[in-house]
C-alpha cells in the first residue's frame, strides 16, 4: 500500500468542518491516489490515517458512493479490509472503500468513542478522547471536497465494536449516512439504566429515518443475539431491531425467511423513506465478519439522502 498526500481538501482533513472549501476543488475530479490501489492516505500529519480504496473501474469525473468500514475493538483499518473481503466488492460494484483507525488506544489497536460506552479496557471515554462521530464526519467531508465521494451516497458497515459504532452514527448522525450495517453490533442506543433489557430511548434519536441491515450468529457468545453479554449488550438483537422498526415507523408486520441455507432474514418493511430494517442470522455463526458482501451492498445502495 501506497503512502499518498492528499490535496488541499484532505490535508485540512481533521480540521474543524467550518472550513470552507473553494468551488474549483469541490468539482474537481478525484485524484486521490491511483485507481485499483488501497492507499494509505495521510490525515495532515494528524497520526490518525486511513485507509483507502479506490476501484480500477471508477470514472475520476464522477461522485462514487463511499462505504465506511470500521473495525473491532482492539482492531485496526488494514486487518478489518483483511478480515471482511470488502476490497473484492468494492472491485465488482464500484464504490469507495475507506477503513479508518478509531480514536482510543485498546490491546494492540483501537477502541471506537462511543460516549458513556466503556470500551473493551474498561475505560469510559472522556473529554481528552478524539471525537470518532466528528473525525468520520470529516473524513466524509474530505473525500466529498475532493470529488471523489458523493455526498449523498454514504454507508457505514463495521464489526462488533464497529458495528456499535455504525449504530450510534445512525442514532447521531442521521443526516450524514444513507444506511447503516452492523455486523455482529446492532445497537439502538444503551441499555436504560432502569431496565437493561431495553433501549433507552433517549440515547438514539435520528432525525429522519435509517435504514438498517444488520448480520448476526446465533452462536455469538461476545454480543450474543439473546442479549445478556456486557453491560452495553443487555438486550436482544431483536430489541434493537424493533427499536429501529419504531424510530423508521415501519407499519407492516415484520417477516421471516430462510435467505440462504442456514441464514434466515428478519425484515421490518412498510417505513417511512421505505427504510427498512432487516437482519440476516447465521445458524451456528460465531462472533467473526459473517456477512454477505453483496448483499450488504444490494441493500444500502438502494438508498440514497437528500
Amino acid at each position: 500500500m501506497a503512502d499518498v498526500a492528499l490535496k488541499r481538501g484532505l490535508l485540512a482533513l481533521l480540521a474543524p468542518m467550518a472550513v470552507l472549501w473553494s468551488a474549483a476543488t469541490v468539482h474537481a475530479a478525484c485524484a486521490v491516489g491511483a485507481p485499483g490501489a488501497t492507499l494509505r492516505v495521510d490525515a495532515g500529519g494528524t497520526g490518525r490515517p486511513f485507509l483507502l480504496r479506490r476501484p480500477a473501474s471508477l470514472d475520476p469525473a464522477t461522485r462514487a458512493p463511499l462505504l465506511i468500514l470500521l473495525h473491532g475493538s482492539g482492531g485496526d483499518g488494514a486487518k478489518m479490509l483483511a478480515d471482511s473481503g470488502l476490497e473484492a466488492t468494492a472491485e465488482r460494484h464500484g464504490f469507495l472503500l475507506a477503513a479508518p483507525n478509531a480514536a482510543i488506544p485498546a490491546r494492540t489497536g483501537f477502541a471506537w468513542n462511543i460516549p458513556g460506552v466503556p470500551t473493551v479496557t474498561g475505560k469510559i471515554p472522556d473529554a481528552s478522547d478524539a471525537d470518532d462521530v466528528a473525525y468520520l464526519a470529516a473524513l466524509v467531508e474530505g473525500l466529498v471536497a475532493e470529488g471523489c465521494a458523493d455526498p449523498a451516497r454514504v454507508y457505514v458497515t463495521g464489526l462488533s465494536g464497529g458495528g456499535r459504532m455504525a449504530s450510534w452514527l445512525g442514532c447521531v448522525a442521521s443526516r450524514r449516512y444513507a444506511a447503516i450495517a452492523p455486523v455482529v453490533g446492532l445497537r439502538a442506543g444503551n441499555p436504560r439504566p432502569d431496565k437493561p433489557d431495553e433501549p433507552d430511548p433517549a440515547s438514539c434519536q435520528p432525525e429522519r429515518p435509517v435504514p438498517v441491515i444488520a448480520f448476526a450468529g446465533d452462536n455469538d457468545t461476545v454480543n450474543p443475539i439473546q442479549g445478556g453479554g456486557a453491560g452495553y449488550w443487555r438486550y436482544t438483537l431483536h430489541a434493537a431491531e424493533q427499536r429501529w422498526a419504531a424510530l423508521n415507523g415501519c407499519q407492516a408486520a415484520p417477516t421471516t425467511r430462510w435467505v440462504t441455507p442456514g441464514v434466515y432474514e428478519e425484515r421490518y418493511a412498510g417505513c417511512r423513506g421505505d427504510a427498512d430494517v432487516a437482519a440476516r442470522v447465521k445458524v451456528g455463526g460465531t462472533h467473526v465478519w459473517l456477512a454477505d458482501n453483496d448483499a450488504l451492498w444490494a441493500f444500502v445502495s438502494r438508498y440514497r439522502r437528500d
